[in-house]
Order: structure tokens, then sequence, then C-alpha cells
């Protein structure tokens, strides 16, 4: 089933109008020729990016062919630039237009392309010059977008209204869960992992029949059918995109769960009801530091006495503004939280938080399969798009690898109940129990 088609949603595709303008204009044999021969002030210019950088393991290769070397380096990657423009571009604000570059081909990546990734994530950490560059991209382009009730509709139809076609090609099935997976066995396969994933989510929350749940943000519907299908319980779950409600209500209806599952398209800030468990799997990194408080309330009003919540999302292990590229192309009104912004939830409640767990490299190995099936099917989502598309999420998905495996992202799971509730597990062993 597939309730809308690419071509129908290519008109939602991220913010990329204005980039495919620029991509489908670019003659490279014309910028190059604009650009002329390659100058002293050009070589210093790329020998200076590079030291920004943190002088990482690739080399720069201008458009005539020149290649520059941090010294002492042995590059395990080139990375081509176009012109002169590109490089003033990287120079002024590489967060924005390092991803422009390369989603319009301006800039390309000879040589492992996560690897490289990871080695210049590697040497921003060290290179605390960079701090300037990322001043810089505030200034010039201001706060993220905020998530109010219309300012998040917008920005959740800006990444998951574009076709649930799309995401067919290369998520789970029929689960579709785009968020982290739980590999008990690193070998064993995306669809396996997603199970395990929702498998250990409810027997964190100890679920049992009979007992009510609701769900803030719901993606596909997928955890929330599995958890009426395989755990008896009744679940109310929120979703403010459209067409991943649709999908949901469509499926529910189909596998005969209209009568446990109700999926609401609404925001999480007006849930209304009293429930046994809370659960939000992959909003809280949407929602934003300024709702974090806020979302406590909500648990707070909807939770019942001894009831359990669990709160799993995307995070950092300092505050840090998500980058401009990823924000501005891809998640608009994105902001992974740490664990101290987390404390925002709970504190002011007086939740009791119980467990903390990370698996920032599940979501690695879960990024790994989704980039694996993207690149699967990547003729016929070029066909649908446009290959601006194309390399932009190219780049958006191992640009995530890398974020995981070199521990610049986070992806949390924290249990949580009321101070007062003392029906609570002596072990973990319920963990772990198949």
């Amino acid at each position: 089933m597939r309730a809308h088609s690419m071509h129908d949603n290519k008109k939602n595709a991220p913010n990329l109008s204005e980039l495919n303008r620029q991509g489908n204009a670019v003659d490279t044999a014309a910028v190059r020729a604009r650009s002329g021969a390659v100058t002293r002030f050009d070589r210093w210019l790329a020998r200076t990016l590079l030291r920004i950088v943190g002088d990482p393991p690739f080399s720069i290769v201008l458009w005539d062919g020149q290649e520059i070397i941090a010294p002492n380096i042995v590059p395990q990657a080139r990375v081509k630039i176009d012109s002169r423009s590109a490089i003033y571009k990287l120079m002024i604000d590489p967060d924005l237009h390092f991803g422009d570059l390369y989603s319009t081909g301006r800039v390309d990546i000879e040589g492992g392309f996560v690897a490289f990734l990871e080695s210049t994530y590697i040497a921003l950490a060290r290179r605390k010059g960079h701090k300037i560059s990322r001043w810089l991209s505030r200034l010039l382009h201001g706060r993220r977008r905020t998530n109010t009730l219309s300012g998040s509709r917008d920005n959740i139809h800006h990444h998951y209204d574009i076709g649930n076609a799309f995401y067919e090609l290369w998520l789970d099935r029929p689960a579709m869960q785009y968020t982290c997976a739980y590999f008990p066995d690193p070998t064993i396969s995306l669809e396996d992992a997603q199970t395990a994933k929702m498998h250990h989510i409810c027997r964190k929350l100890r679920l049992e029949p009979g007992q009510t749940v609701v769900e803030a943000g719901c993606g596909w519907g997928g955890f929330a059918a599995f958890m009426a299908k395989h755990y008896g319980v009744t679940v109310k779950a929120y979703n403010i995109s459209h067409a991943q409600v649709a999908y949901a209500q469509e499926r529910a209806a189909r596998e005969g769960l209209s009568k446990r599952v109700e999926y609401v398209e609404d925001d999480y800030r007006n849930i209304q009801g009293e429930y046994d468990v809370f659960v939000s799997i992959g909003m809280l990194e949407h929602a934003g530091p300024e709702n974090e408080r806020a979302l406590g309330g909500v648990v707070d009003r909807a939770l019942k006495d001894k009831g359990f919540g669990l709160i799993h999302s995307i995070g950092r292990n300092k505050e840090v503004m998500l980058n401009t590229w990823i924000e501005k192309r891809i998640f608009p009104g994105a902001s992974p939280p740490s664990l101290r912004q987390m404390m925002d939830i709970f504190e002011p409640w007086s939740f009791s938080v119980l467990d903390v767990e990370n698996l920032r490299l599940h979501y690695a190995k879960t990024l790994e399969h989704w980039l694996a099936r993207f690149e699967a099917h990547v003729d016929e989502i070029r066909e649908r798009y446009d290959e601006a598309f194309v390399r932009a999420w190219r780049l958006y998905l191992a640009g995530s690898i890398a974020g995981f495996t070199t521990g610049s992202m986070q992806l949390f799971q924290i249990v949580f109940t009321r101070q007062r509730n003392n029906d609570l597990p002596w072990s973990r062993a319920h963990l772990y129990e198949l």
C-alpha cells in the first residue's frame, strides 16, 4: 500500500527548490572557466581551509587538478572543488555551504564517504577554531526555526510529507520504523532489529494486557499497532503528519486493529485523558528545548499515579545547536538535547528517572542499513526527484552514521515514573526475557 506516490509529493521534497535551481543551472566547465587559472591566493585559501578543519586526512583538489595536502598528512580521501566561488563559500559558511555544494555537485568526494565524514568530525572536534565558523554561521542565519503549534506542523510537513513511497523504499517493512533499531546481535536484519527494539521498549514499560497507552509522535503507526497486537494494550497515538496518520489508519483498519489503536492527527501538546503508560519514540528531538518543560506538563496530566513513561530521543553529550545545513535543508526546527536538557521534562514535575540507556552504536548500524537500501533504489529516487535530492539525502544519511560512530550524536532511552510509585522491578532481568 502506498498512500502517496513519490511523483505526487515531489513538490513537498525537502527545502531544496532554490538549491535545485542552482544545481540545474551549474555548468561545471563554465564555472571553471570563469574561475580562471588557479592562483597563489587560491592555494592559500585551500591550505587555510584545511587548517580550519584541523588538518584532516584528506586533500583538496582544485579545479585545474592541483592537489593541496596539509603537512605530514597521508590523504585517505580527496575533496574536489570546482571553482573559486565554491572555496569562498566554504570559507565563509562551511556549516551550510558544504552540504549545498555537495548536493549540487560543485564539491565531490573521492574515497569512502562515511570515512571521510568521520575523519572530518574528529578533526573538527579537536579544532577549537572551528567555533568561529559556527558563530559566523549563526550570525548569518539566525537561530533555528522554533516549534510553535503552527511552526511544528510546517517543520514536520517539510520532512515527513514528501511521500510515504519514498520511505517505503528503505525503511523496514511493514512497521516503517524511522527511529533507531536495537541489535542484540549486530548481524540480524533491519526488520528483526526493529522488532527487537519494539519488544525492548515494551519490556522496559512492563506492558500488560488491558493497559492504556498514549504515544506522542507515532510516525507511520507501526509501534502503536505492535503494542496493541502483541501486548494487548489500547493505544491512542498522536502525530501532526497527515500522510503518516493516513497511512497508519489504513493499516490499522486492514489488520483489524482500529478498535484497539486510535491515531489522532494533532499536536502532542493537545493530548487529553489519563493513561497507564506514556511513550515517545523519536519525537523529542523535533520538539525543541523551549518545549521540554511543556512536554513534562503534558506527561504530568496524562500519566496515572502508578504509570510508567519512556522517552527515546537522539541527543548530545552537551548542548550544541544542530548543523545549519541539516536544520535548513533536512530537519527544520530539530534540536537533539543533552541529558541535562532532557531533565527539564522530569525535574519540574518530580518524576523519578529509573533507567537511562545509550544506543548510539545501534543507531549507526540502523543508518548503515538505511543507506544501503537507499543506494539500492537510487535510480528510482533520482527519477522521481532529482540528482540534488539524491545527493542531499546521501549526505544526510552518511553524515548521521558518522555522527553516531564518532560520538557527536547519542541515542537516549529514559524510563521514568512518579516519585511515589514503589511498584518497581528489583532488577533488569525483565528486559532480556524473550
